[in-house]
């Protein structure tokens, strides 16, 4: 399961890898480097977390209202930094081995093939989708920058020919081999994402409150506020979906007894936390308070003034989910080829890499052109995937493999954020099939 590190005792366990074993997994994206320095921690989480789900934060608050938002986000933020935590401390919770990829934690908690059927589709699924929805972003986003550039002088081009543009970008840096050849781009795209939540915030704040705001729910009808309600929880639950590569990004970062791998993680877990309040919170709230219930489910859509800034936001939304589409991507990749290598006995090199992701790249483009209901996308995926990978699955883990007293503050604690991410899982994806649903009525494909 996981990958050998050092213990505890001064005298290392045996390497029971065979020579084929250890070049594979010196081949492989996760476990190939493991230079990362406690920042690189810091940047990649934010990259991972902050990205399009701030810009529908307050589209997620006009759903939701202003006492049920601002609690709900608090208490994600809460909850997530908690189950983050207790992930970052089972990385090396059994002396002599790392779990360096989600899903070899859930098979140490759950067994080897339970382990597996649990985490790997949950896992994949979430990837998959932020990949997906990320191609739609940036397309949008490139579209929203020619429009606001050339202000009706140029010709209109079709969303799907921008969302190809922004795949181009992918199928090169995709042949990237490992989290730490990503540090660089990462790093752009999380000071681009503070940089373009200021601007949302900002250019909300100077704009000022529109005319006649109105504070009450989106929708007109009871089923339509019930239907909002749940999508404006799936768009939450998005926002807080950093978890899922989380062991993979401690993973590249260098351990030994003396400086566990979980003390530069968690410091820049806090780092990356602090930073994401800081984009999350102004976002929200001033966005909310200066459209109400006639935000768009992409702030900047709104905002249609200073022109030259919203075209610079927009540009920097794209450079951001550049660079949070590889980190989603990188786990994914380390599945496909070890499945590839070591089930399916292919040689690790160039090719098979090149073949592979160009593939999965352009997977994900065809699939962002055919259904971009970009606000739907984020409710339905948001709950049905993201909450139980990232608010009650960690959860579960600790309690098989800690086993916290009975009735104690952490058992408790541990099942109050085990039912409240299953009620999410259960109700948010309902909302946003709706939204689905009645995007899908008038949209012609691939216009």
């Amino acid at each position: 399961m996981g990958t050998q590190a050092s213990p505890e005792n001064s005298t290392p366990p045996k390497d029971e890898r065979t020579a084929r074993e250890k070049a594979i997994d010196d081949w492989l994206p996760i476990t190939s480097s493991r230079k990362a320095k406690w920042w690189y921690s810091a940047f990649h989480n934010v990259t991972a977390m902050v990205g399009a789900g701030v810009l529908s934060l307050p589209y997620a608050m006009s759903e939701l209202g202003w006492g049920p938002g601002i609690a709900v986000m608090t208490l994600s933020w809460i909850i997530t930094v908690y189950t983050l935590w207790q992930m970052v401390e089972m990385h090396e919770m059994v002396p002599g081995k790392r779990f360096d990829r989600y899903h070899e934690l859930g098979q140490h908690a759950f067994g080897d093939k339970l382990g597996l059927w649990i985490v790997v589709p949950q896992q994949l699924l979430v990837e998959v989708s932020l990949n997906i929805v990320y191609m739609v972003t940036g397309g949008n986003s490139l579209k929203k920058f020619h429009d606001v550039i050339c202000d009706g002088k140029c010709k209109d081009i079709k969303l799907t020919y921008f969302i190809m543009i922004f795949a181009s970008v992918h199928f090169v840096l995709s042949q990237l081999p490992n989290f730490n050849s990503l540090s660089a781009i990462s790093l752009a795209a999380a000071v681009m994402s503070l940089s373009y939540s200021t601007i949302a915030w900002g250019a909300t704040l100077d704009k000022g409150k529109a005319p006649n705001v109105d504070y009450s729910l989106r929708a007109s009808t009871t089923t339509g506020k019930v239907f909002g309600f749940l999508g404006g929880l799936g768009d939450m639950a998005f926002s807080y979906s950093g978890h899922n590569v989380v062991l993979e990004i401690q993973a590249t970062i260098p351990s030994t007894p003396d400086r566990p791998s979980k003390k530069p993680m968690w410091r820049g877990v806090v780092v990356a936390y602090i930073i994401i309040a800081a984009c999350y919170m102004p976002v929200a709230m001033i966005g909310y308070w200066a459209f109400g219930k006639d935000v768009d489910d992409n702030i900047l859509i709104t905002l249609n003034k200073p022109k030259w800034l919203i075209a610079m936001a927009n540009m920097m939304v794209v450079l951001h989910v550049i660079g949070s589409y590889q980190v989603y991507a990188m786990p994914v990749f380390d599945m496909m080829e070890s499945l590839l290598v070591k089930k399916m006995n292919f040689s690790p090199g160039l090719r098979l890499r090149l073949i592979s992701r160009t593939l999965y790249v352009a997977f994900t483009m065809f699939v962002g052109i055919t259904f971009p209901f970009f606000g739907g996308l984020l409710g339905f995926f948001g709950g049905i995937a993201f909450a139980p990978t990232t608010y009650f699955l960690p959860c579960i883990m600790w309690l098989i493999i800690c086993k916290p007293k009975r009735f104690s503050l952490s058992w408790f604690s541990n099942w109050i954020c085990i039912i409240l991410g299953v009620i999410l899982t259960i109700v948010a994806p309902i909302g946003g099939l709706r939204q689905i649903i009645l995007s899908a009525k008038t949209y012609k494909f691939y216009s």
